[in-house]
């Protein structure tokens, strides 16, 4: 299954816990933002429509999961030349956000898609990148995913 998700690729949002006085108990909170809202509902409007009513997808998984970003401006000269890339930018994106937090925001939207029952079932990651956009094969021409899942 080719899962190709348009929109800012966000990741995972940080929990947070505290005591609720009453039960004595750790309550444990995700703090979720706008951003991981709408990329969440961005890959699972793109993961139903490429699951076209398929039930999920049963036992071991296979993924590649490779997110395009914006290369920074900062990357590139000024003036005539601005379309050039500047010596020492780099090759590939090492910055914000966290590559395995994108996985994780992003293997729980394809559980709510219902690509599979439990994001557990995935036992291998093919490909698991971060690349600047038209930069790669796998790269889109602007930001998202391109997710690919089999059954191993």
């Amino acid at each position: 299954m080719r899962i190709e998700v348009r929109g800012t690729p966000a990741p995972q949002g940080s929990k947070r816990g505290f005591n609720n006085p009453r039960t004595k108990r750790v309550i444990v909170v995700e703090q979720l933002h706008d951003r991981i809202k709408n990329w969440r509902d961005a890959v699972v409007s793109a993961a139903v429509e490429a699951r076209d009513g398929a039930l999920p997808l049963g036992g071991p998984l296979h993924v590649r999961m490779v997110f395009t970003v914006v290369r920074p401006q900062s990357h590139y000269r000024t003036g005539k030349n601005a379309r050039q890339l500047r010596d020492g930018a780099p090759s590939q994106p090492f910055t914000k956000p966290d590559l395995s937090k994108l996985a994780r925001s992003t293997e729980d939207a394809l559980t709510t898609a219902r690509v599979w029952n439990d994001d557990a079932q995935v036992s291998e990651y093919l490909r698991l990148a971060k690349v600047f956009a038209n930069e790669d094969p796998d790269a889109l021409d602007s930001p998202g995913a391109v997710i690919y899942v089999t059954q191993a």
